[in-house]
């Protein structure tokens, strides 16, 4: 019965986020999320108790796996910190590069965009996402520093921001320009940033 509640709550949180991904959030009404995900009405009002409420919960479902994946990248045993951090920009680029036709829609950016000065709360959330990108990143710098693979002279926590500030613009860059030039200009730069 558990397994059933959650299933379902899953199946409105991915096909709805989704919906609101491409629509934004007040181009999204809960009519489109339900029918998105094939679930009457009532079944949203059960789950979540407004649209805001179904935005928040939204986040974490589909971010928190993302930062779980990150920081498992970031410290993965088998490889120095630098070429943890490399190889995951790299990977990501394989992966845009597989896409038959380029295109990118985020979620946490269009929220971010649309509702961060309406919506103290979604503002609150997409803030503890970032930030807890950045300490995941920060982390494996601090590693990559007392490995010597980086400069003892680096602030790590100013580096960790600047680099997800960047990442974050090779996003944008990427949904309105269909190109990936951007993120293969930020790895070239990043690879020179991470030298000791």
């Amino acid at each position: 019965m558990n397994s059933i509640r959650l299933d379902k709550r899953d199946l409105i949180l991915a096909n709805g986020s989704r919906v609101m991904t491409l629509r934004g959030y007040h181009g999204t009404g809960v009519q489109e999320i339900v029918q998105a995900a094939g679930v009457p009405k009532g079944s949203f009002y059960h789950y979540f108790a407004s649209k805001e409420d179904f935005a928040l919960q939204a986040l974490e479902h589909l971010y928190m796996p993302r930062l779980q994946h990150y920081a498992e990248a970031l410290a993965n045993p088998a490889l120095g910190p630098r070429a943890r951090i490399i190889g995951y920009y790299h990977g990501l680029l394989a992966h845009f590069a597989r896409q038959e036709r380029l295109e990118y829609h985020c979620f946490i950016g269009s929220l971010s965009f649309e509702m961060s000065e309406l919506s103290p709360s979604i503002a609150a959330k997409v803030e503890e996402i970032y930030s807890e990108s950045v300490a995941i990143l920060r982390r494996c710098l601090e590693q990559a520093q007392a490995a010597g693979e980086l400069s003892a002279a680096e602030d790590c926590a100013n580096l960790a921001e600047f680099v997800g500030n960047a990442w974050q613009g090779v996003l944008a860059r990427l949904k309105s320009g269909a190109s990936l030039k951007p993120m293969e200009a930020f790895i070239n730069r990043l690879e020179r940033l991470l030298q000791a």
